[in-house]
């Protein structure tokens, strides 16, 4: 049955939702509307996507699902005094952090709410989505929540209790990747090696490492162990990098993600 899609904040991960929609689904979008402060971002949606603007109460009115993807900051400002239009005939799903459930069931009333944490590689179809049904969300709406996002992510059906915790790992963990690849990079170019290739062989080893996890399904610290030789190359960096506190330090910044996104509900 085809139904209508509203989008409040055309950020990137709304995008990736739309696009993988929108280009190979098992459900129908017939029509889509948006809203968002930036003439850019409406200008892309509507350009791609056919989508049209609305204000946010003709947004919730017209919908029969309501994506919820602006910063958790301007979650309550965008929902306040909407209440007068959700029904329990509409769905919520929103993807801002930190954001409970049991606040959004106080904007919008007894409707049901699907909570869901996904990541940036959604945007290369390669993300992961974290998704908890609220008190008024049946089987079927956490079902539907899953196939708007089975095209881009792989799905995990969890308890609203872990969503602070898998914001902290996969909601921020791109970024941890990014700032080694980042550095690595640097690293591969003060030793002689220019950008691209520098670039390159960084890539082509996480790609590399991350397959033979996969493909292997042995522990990371007894792969580890494997390719670090006694007085060999890699036992020498590996040590300086534990010298250096690494794991305090991810694990530091890992609580710290996850402080901040329990912060952002309160």
């Amino acid at each position: 049955m085809p139904f209508s899609l509203g989008i409040i904040g055309c950020g990137e991960i709304a995008y990736a939702i739309t696009k993988g929609l929108t280009e190979n689904s098992s459900i129908a979008v017939q029509k889509i509307f948006i809203n968002d402060i930036s003439q850019e971002r409406i200008g892309l949606f509507t350009r791609e996507f056919k989508a049209v603007f609305q204000s946010v109460p003709d947004l919730i009115q017209s919908s029969d699902i309501i994506l919820l993807a602006v910063k958790p900051q301007q979650v309550k400002d965008v929902l306040n005094n909407t209440t007068p239009y959700w029904s329990q005939q509409k769905l919520l799903i929103s993807v801002a952090a930190g954001i409970t459930i049991k606040f959004l069931e106080t904007k919008t009333g007894p409707i049901p709410v699907v909570r869901t944490m996904p990541n940036t590689p959604c945007l290369a179809g390669m993300g992961v989505v974290a998704i908890s049904g609220g008190n008024y969300a049946a089987a079927g709406h956490i079902k539907l929540a899953e196939q708007i996002f089975i095209n881009i992510a792989k799905c995990v059906i969890i308890d609203e209790n872990y969503l602070n915790a898998i914001t902290a790992v996969s909601g921020s963990g791109p970024a941890y990747v990014f700032l080694m690849v980042e550095a690595l990079i640097n690293a591969a170019q003060s030793i002689g090696l220019n950008h691209e290739l520098a670039q390159f062989l960084v890539i082509e080893t996480i790609k590399g490492s991350i397959e033979l996890l996969e493909k292997t399904g042995e522990d990371p610290a007894i792969l580890r162990k494997k390719v670090s030789s006694p007085g060999g190359t890699t036992m020498a960096a590996v040590s300086e990098l534990e010298s250096r506190g690494i794991r305090s330090a991810y694990l530091e910044a890992v609580q710290k993600a996850f402080q901040r996104a329990a912060e952002l509900g309160q």
